[in-house]
């Protein structure tokens, strides 16, 4: 879990603005849902990362990976939860894409709000994607809850059996 207030140290990087500290927000959506705070949809978990499915999914599938430190976008992200945040990427793609029977996965991230992003917590979104079938829009409503946990227990099923 992610501590209440996460040390500067937890996700360093040489060039990290010195004002970080200042404006992560500590409250935001996925700070609070790494905290316990906030239910999710939470399928896989290591040491650095945890994936979740969004809830309000532009895709059946569709996912998140979050890192386990404090880091708006990639510039405050350290090389080795980088790392960890492509290793999960990559296995939690396969995931979908063999639950979900996807014809292909967009792999997306954004850095800051003229780049889309919406939640200052870095995060790679897993979505699936199918011939003829067009994304819905995000950020438009919610995804049944009892969806989602189905969802989630499916991949959940199929990494353990990886």
């Amino acid at each position: 879990m992610l501590a209440r207030t996460v040390p500067e140290s937890t996700c360093a990087t040489p060039n990290r603005p010195r004002e970080h500290a200042v404006t992560y927000d500590q409250n935001n959506i996925f700070a609070r849902i790494l905290r316990g705070e906030l239910p999710a949809q939470k399928f896989f978990e290591d040491e650095r990362t945890v994936a979740i499915l969004d809830a309000m999914p532009q895709s059946e599938g569709h996912s998140l990976v979050l890192p386990k430190c404090a880091a708006q976008n990639i510039f405050e992200l350290d090389a080795e939860f980088a790392g960890a945040v492509i290793r999960t990427g990559q296995k939690i793609a396969r995931a979908v894409r063999d639950v979900f029977q996807a014809d292909g996965i967009t792999l997306m991230q954004f850095n800051g709000a003229e780049a889309g992003q919406t939640v200052f917590h870095f995060h790679l979104h897993v979505i699936p994607r199918y011939v003829g079938r067009p994304l819905r829009s995000h950020g438009r409503s919610f995804a049944d809850p009892e969806v989602l946990a189905e969802q989630a227990a499916r991949l959940r099923a199929a990494l353990e059996n990886r």
